[in-house]
């Protein structure tokens, strides 16, 4: 009885796997589709990741208020319900949609496809995916996203690169959010980021507050340096 019930349990794990392959398969089709668009409209897209709390949807609103100017900008949201902060980032003038999940922990290249057409992408320079607020799921999957940016709030920690290092892995730049609160805390900057290195040898690193603007226009000079690369080797 034993036997049988570990064979179940095998085969189960098998058939979970296989679908699990396939969902990515499929996800990373769609999600090259969305690069082409991307390609052809000339639009950077930055997809933010983290956990929830991190502070994501204040740097939309901080970098919107900051780069709106320079730059046409936009971000899809993503949450598992209500459309908050969709509302907070539209109140800095720039278009704002929300995607609700209805539970899933992540969004997917479909559910973005599926809203492109809400934009005007040949009149946008950078388009953000604000996903949703979780260091597991997102990292798995690809959305056409030209880079991978994760913040690691002063909050939760320094050890979650180790913990949790596809995240890590995947990404291009780590934002150390909530600096200001680094005298309130035992975080330390130089051992998250030496963890992070380790996952990741080529993962850049500005350590950043919403609140004090400690690191943001180095941030913002970030994008605009991304968003001018883009643009020039379009132009080649």
């Amino acid at each position: 009885m034993s036997v049988e019930k570990s064979t179940k349990t095998a085969r189960g794990t098998v058939q979970c796997e296989n679908t699990n392959l396939n969902l990515l398969k499929a996800n990373d089709y769609v999600a090259d589709i969305i690069r082409k668009k991307m390609t052809e409209s000339n639009t950077l897209l930055v997809n933010i990741t983290s956990s929830a709390g991190s502070g994501k949807t204040t740097l939309m609103q901080k970098t919107a208020q900051r780069l709106s100017k320079k730059l046409n900008m936009a971000v899809m949201v993503g949450d598992l319900e209500t459309e908050r902060d969709a509302i907070r980032i539209r109140e800095t003038g720039i278009q704002a949609l929300q995607i609700v999940t209805g539970g899933i922990c992540h969004i997917e290249a479909q559910m973005v496809h599926q809203v492109l057409d809400q934009f005007d992408l040949d009149n946008i320079d950078l388009l953000f995916i604000e996903n949703v607020g979780n260091l597991v799921c997102p990292a798995s999957f690809d959305l056409g996203e030209d880079y991978r940016v994760t913040l690691m709030a002063t909050t939760e920690g320094d050890d979650k690169p180790k913990k949790y290092p596809r995240m890590f892995l995947t990404s291009d730049m780590m934002l150390v959010s909530k600096s200001d609160l680094l005298p309130y805390l035992p975080f330390s900057v130089e051992a998250v980021t030496k963890d992070a290195r380790e996952v990741n040898h080529d993962l850049e690193v500005i350590q950043i507050s919403s609140l004090t603007d400690e690191g943001i226009e180095a941030w913002c000079d970030w994008l605009l340096d991304k968003v001018k690369h883009k643009s020039a080797s379009m132009v080649q």
